[in-house]
């Protein structure tokens, strides 16, 4: 989808890991131990923004911008959410909106479509 993308996970509210992927010439900031804390802080954070999403609607994504990287979480359904990692100089709207179109489209393809 665009060469800044680092790494792209998709778990679920539990902390399980269904997929996970990144660039080949990636090398990680983070250790494996940091990289599931993280996950978990982002699933933690997650919930308590839903704690009000029956005033103001239900989360599109939360963005976080730190000086060697931007994190993108995405929800893709009440179970799972989608967890990007970019290069710091990435167009993060670009890549914000590129997915939420995919995720639209994905779900709203007939039932058995791939």
């Amino acid at each position: 989808m665009d060469k800044k993308i680092r790494y792209a996970t998709i778990f679920d509210i539990n902390g399980e890991i269904k997929y996970s992927g990144h660039r080949q010439d990636v090398t990680s900031l983070l250790t494996p131990a940091e990289s599931k804390k993280s996950l978990q802080q982002a699933i933690s954070a997650w919930k308590n923004r839903n704690e009000y999403a029956d005033k103001i609607g239900k989360g599109r994504y939360v963005l976080a911008a730190y000086e060697k990287v931007k994190r993108i979480t995405i929800p893709l359904d009440d179970e799972h959410l989608l967890y990007i990692t970019t290069e710091s100089d990435a167009n993060h709207d670009n890549i914000i909106k590129k997915t939420l179109d995919l995720k639209k489209e994905f779900l709203h393809r007939p039932e058995g479509m791939p």
